[in-house]
């Protein structure tokens, strides 16, 4: 293998509010490596802003410009959140804990979410992240951005059907629907149509990858745990695992689907020249996200958002040391073991 071989990679990135800043860093760590090439992102909520922001700053000045956009963005979420009400405690802070559970702005909003409509509490449907991203982004860029292929999930309220959202067409308040909390923020209205969070029907999608790219090598960024050692009993902590488990469950359909197909194509039940053989890959720290409660995915202070990005970039390095060799020649995910078998 030549010691320079460029491998190109799509990339299925994930959403979990502020845990994104562990993509951040998982991407950061690939646009330094210039033996990888990025094909095609399909993202999903904080997935998908990182894969516009992404795609604009690469726009402007190729990977360089993608990593310095990245960090500005995040360096923008943590000092937009300067002055929130959600922030640790002090006792917190001199634990080392990152999540919000005992927060009195946290525990007054939890109620409130459970309690009020979004209708009723914000009439005007305000929501502070989309302008951030509008003045952050530039998508006349990300439209034009040739050099990588986007797309960007949603979930139509009225069908409960997957949108997938193309970059040729993409703006602030398509990126926002992916991002859509139906109990914190008003449906994004769209031509007619109204969108929540896409992670409910897509997190992320697969399919527009393996459709719609040439590359063979397909990169799971997996930032909601699969798996949790110990059975939840805290109320907060059994709503976070049911959402775990609800916006995982589009992902491991999916997974399962290649699988199937995997199978048939090297018992040559289906036709190599009709079907594609897609290798599957996946980046995740479940290790170090799983302590993490469901409170800390609102958590914006810089510390926390640097500490999920150096956690993503080191992630991101062992793996390439471990699996580079692998890309083009094979999978590396063990699809049976992680998403199928109990």
């Amino acid at each position: 293998m030549a010691r320079h071989a460029v491998r190109t990679i799509e990339l299925a990135l994930q959403g979990g509010g502020a845990h994104g800043a562990f993509t951040w860093g998982v991407l950061d760590c690939l646009l330094a490596d210039p033996r990888i090439r990025i094909e095609g992102v399909c993202g999903t909520s904080a997935g998908a802003m990182n894969a516009v922001v992404m795609a604009d700053g690469m726009d402007r000045a190729g990977e360089p410009g993608a990593r310095e956009a990245l960090r500005r963005f995040w360096e923008a979420v943590a000092n937009a959140a300067l002055f929130s009400p959600l922030q640790r405690t002090p006792l917190d802070r001199l634990m080392g804990r990152w999540t919000l559970d005992y927060s009195p702005g946290y525990l007054l909003f939890d109620l409130m979410a459970r309690q009020i409509s979004p209708y009723d509490v914000n009439p005007l449907g305000l929501n502070p992240l989309r302008e951030l991203i509008a003045r952050r982004v530039n998508f006349d860029n990300v439209r034009e951005c040739a050099g990588i292929k986007l797309f960007v999930a949603a979930t139509n309220v009225r069908t409960g059907k997957q949108k997938i959202f193309r970059r040729e067409e993409l703006t602030a308040d398509m990126v926002m629907a992916s991002a859509c909390l139906p109990f914190l923020y008003h449906a994004v209205e769209i031509a007619g149509e109204a969108y929540w969070d896409g992670g409910y029907m897509g997190n992320p999608a697969l399919f527009p990858l393996i459709d719609e790219c040439e590359g063979g090598d397909l990169v799971i960024v997996q930032i909601n745990p699969i798996m949790r050692h110990d059975v939840p009993r805290r109320a907060a902590d059994i709503l976070n695992r049911l959402n775990e488990i609800s916006f995982n469950s589009s992902l491991v359909k999916e997974v399962r689907a290649i699988a199937l197909l995997k199978r048939l194509i090297e018992e040559e039940q289906l036709d190599r020249r009709r079907y594609k053989d897609v290798r599957i890959h996946r980046i995740n720290a479940d290790a170090e996200l799983e302590p993490l409660g469901v409170s800390s995915k609102l958590n914006a202070e810089w510390a926390f958002l640097e500490h999920l990005h150096d956690v993503g970039f080191r992630t991101a390095t062992r793996w390439l040391a471990e699996n580079f060799e692998a890309l083009g020649e094979r999978s590396t995910l063990d699809i049976e073991s992680v998403y199928v078998h109990d």
